[in-house]
């Protein structure tokens, strides 16, 4: 996005610094770091109420296409140095009214409870079938096979997960004295219908001083995409280009009705490279984006299809979930503002906003015609969702 407030973040800060010879300035902090997440969900992953998953596509079959639904979803966290004035720690995000979300909404630290984590794991069962590159047959080398039972023993096939794609973490429970975060077991009610983040945003906390910025960028549009089966088997994925996209990522997962059986269960990436595990169904800052456009791991802003093998289809069977993600903008606050010549930069707090647009579909599902397309425009009211881990952790749609 384009704002009179955009600064770049820290670590690129520090990156700038150390690359030109004879930098004499210096920075220190940030006290504070705050991050938010902006999330458009359309098709299956915005029907029931963001909930998606089968119980979206049977809300979908009674009642609703999915090409009219959208939901909006928000993440915010809060990390600093510094301790609360009273335990414990907590922060206050103040929105405009047409946010729609209240006069503000309160982060909290998470619980940690006690008996909570597991300590027995299942050992998995059956194969994991791994396809890449969009084109109507899958290329040579292909499918990598991963035996579960294997991978279990300690077994891992080596270069099996990206090194090209990072997984971008900055602020979490981990890396500071004094987290909160939203959603949270106090609030979660996302925004409905209408939301928009335009304009300014305040955070208030007991940990650090208050935060403020001003918005330019809004939600994403939503996805709209749609699939069809083609004579030689493949699958021609469509969608309409999403004018602040980056770029776009698409996978699919199949054959999850037969892991409990044991079966084989079919992943796919629209990477031209065997490029599994990453941020590729995350969210990924511009620059990084760029970089994996010229090494083909991500498609272009410009692209608008891509054919799913034969293969994969064949092997996945009737279950065969859908997935493209388009990567978005990210805008970037600090405050005080960069000082001049080489006096000293000491940052009270940063604060970056990621944006992103999702959608999910069923792939040969027939729900009353509609189980092969997705997006839309029209914001449906979601829930709180569960979050879905497959295979090795692999995220899958949303149950």
């Amino acid at each position: 996005m384009r704002s009179s407030l955009r600064f770049v973040s820290v670590t690129v800060i520090a990156a700038m610094l150390a690359a030109v010879p004879g930098s004499a300035q210096k920075t220190s902090g940030p006290k504070e770091r705050y991050e938010m997440d902006v999330a458009t969900m359309s098709g299956f992953a915005a029907m029931s109420g963001g909930r998606g998953g089968l119980g979206g596509a049977m809300s979908m079959a009674f009642g609703g296409d999915p090409s009219s639904r959208v939901a909006y979803m928000l993440s915010l966290r809060l990390g600093t140095d510094q301790g609360p004035t009273a335990p414990p720690p907590k922060a206050d995000h103040f929105f405009l009214p047409q946010a729609k979300l209240g006069k503000s909404v309160p982060l909290i630290a998470p619980e940690r409870k006690e008996g909570s984590y597991p300590t027995q794991f299942e050992r998995p069962k059956g194969r994991l079938l791994l396809y890449w590159g969009c084109g109507a047959k899958a290329g040579p080398g292909q499918p990598v096979i991963i035996d579960f039972a294997k991978v279990a023993a300690g077994q891992v096939p080596p270069n099996l997960f990206s090194s090209a794609v990072p997984v971008i973490r900055e602020v979490s429970q981990l890396n500071s004295k004094s987290y909160v975060d939203w959603p949270n077991g106090k609030n979660g009610k996302q925004p409905g219908g209408g939301s928009s983040l335009l304009g300014a945003h305040r955070i208030a906390s007991n940990v650090g001083s208050d935060i403020n910025f001003t918005l330019a960028q809004d939600y994403m549009q939503g996805l709209s995409a749609s699939t069809t089966i083609q004579a030689d088997q493949s699958v021609l994925l469509r969608w309409t280009q999403v004018p602040t996209a980056t770029g776009y990522a698409a996978w699919t997962i199949g054959g999850m009705d037969r892991q409990e059986k044991g079966g084989d269960i079919i992943w796919w990436t629209s990477s031209t490279s065997k490029e599994f595990g990453g941020g590729l169904w995350d969210w990924l800052p511009p620059a990084t984006v760029a970089k994996l456009i010229t090494q083909k791991i991500v498609m272009p802003p410009s692209q608008t299809t891509c054919q799913i093998p034969a293969e994969v289809k064949k092997a996945s069977g009737d279950m065969m979930i859908g997935n493209l993600n388009a990567f978005g903008p990210e805008a970037h606050f600090s405050y005080p503002p960069k000082p001049a010549g080489n006096a000293v930069w000491n940052i009270d707090w940063t604060a970056k906003v990621r944006f992103r647009s999702h959608t999910m579909l069923l792939i040969g599902a027939d729900f009353g015609g509609m189980g092969g397309s997705s997006g839309g425009s029209t914001p449906a009211e979601p829930e709180k969702k569960k979050k879905c881990k497959g295979p090795l952790g692999i995220p899958l749609p949303t149950c």
